[in-house]
């Protein structure tokens, strides 16, 4: 697909030369992440997954468009210097990086809000998170329970909209369900929702798996006194939810590099993986409970 891959290049290159000073001042002003990998800065080609849901984040930063009549929903940004990315993403797919109305996050840590303060002034979309996760969100990760040591590693977003368990996201068509996970983060979110093609319907989780930090300490730390209990409870919750298709935070963590590769034909099917959640779930499971056997 020639001409898809240097419309892409195109806007990176216009996108990148606009988005170097913010850069700049932003690396001066907020403090190193923890932890960084070479494939969350890595490109990878957008697709659409099912329906008017699309995939338009890094190797391994998973970033989603959902996109409607009214404008568009945003779930995610990866890292602050994700956003030229994102914003050629978008627009390679033929849509209107402006016509962004919502912001959304799975959890508040840098490597999926980092953006978040770039492309809310770039667009004037609405900021909604967990109401968990809301102070996080709005000092930039200095009160973080696990890495709020290093102070702020991210441009501070101010908060629209508090989100709680079982509420819903409407908006041009769309009913998003927020489902409360937390652990990985006090404020940590699934969503649920339906999309559809010119086939079927689709029920789509995109899932916050509740990995276990290496700083995470059970059955309790200062700043999370409940912690071991509310991964418990997370587990419980994520066990019984239903649904087609699913997703997650990282693309790595859904296994999307062996369900899609760059210029493959339009597939849904391929995401429906029903063994493979039940496996990562599982899996994280039993970390968790080794985890809770050294304390």
């Amino acid at each position: 697909m020639p001409t898809f891959k240097k419309t892409i290049q195109i806007a990176l290159l216009i996108a990148g030369l606009s988005f170097i000073s913010f850069i700049s001042s932003a690396q001066k002003k907020y403090a190193t992440p923890p932890v960084m990998q070479a494939n969350w800065s890595e490109d990878y080609e957008p697709f659409r997954i099912a329906g008017n849901l699309y995939y338009v984040g890094t190797y391994d930063l998973a970033c989603y468009l959902i996109a409607t009549p009214k404008g568009h929903i945003l779930i995610n940004t990866g890292l602050a210097t994700s956003v030229p990315m994102i914003r050629a993403h978008v627009a390679a797919l033929g849509f209107k990086f402006s016509d962004i109305k919502i912001l959304l996050a799975t959890h508040a840590h840098y490597d999926h809000v980092a953006g978040m303060a770039e492309i809310k002034k770039l667009t004037g979309a609405k900021m909604m998170i967990n109401e968990k996760d809301a102070p996080v969100l709005a000092d930039g990760g200095s009160s973080d329970y696990v890495f709020g040591y290093k102070g702020s590693t991210f441009e501070p977003v101010k908060v629209d909209r508090l989100l709680h368990e079982h509420d819903t996201v409407k908006f041009g068509g769309m009913k998003i369900i927020v489902l409360h996970h937390p652990g990985h983060t006090k404020g940590a979110c699934s969503f649920l929702f339906d999309v559809k093609d010119e086939h079927r319907s689709y029920r789509v989780l995109i899932a916050n798996m509740p990995s276990i930090l290496d700083e995470t300490r059970f059955p309790s730390m200062p700043a999370y006194p409940n912690v071991a209990r509310e991964y418990a409870n997370t587990f419980a919750a994520m066990k019984k939810v239903k649904f087609d298709i699913w997703l997650a935070s990282h693309a790595s963590q859904f296994g999307l590099h062996q369900k899609h590769k760059p210029g493959d034909a339009y597939n849904p099917k391929a995401f429906i993986d029903p063994v493979g959640y039940d496996t990562a779930l599982n899996d994280l499971y039993r970390a968790y409970l080794k985890r809770l056997d050294k304390k």
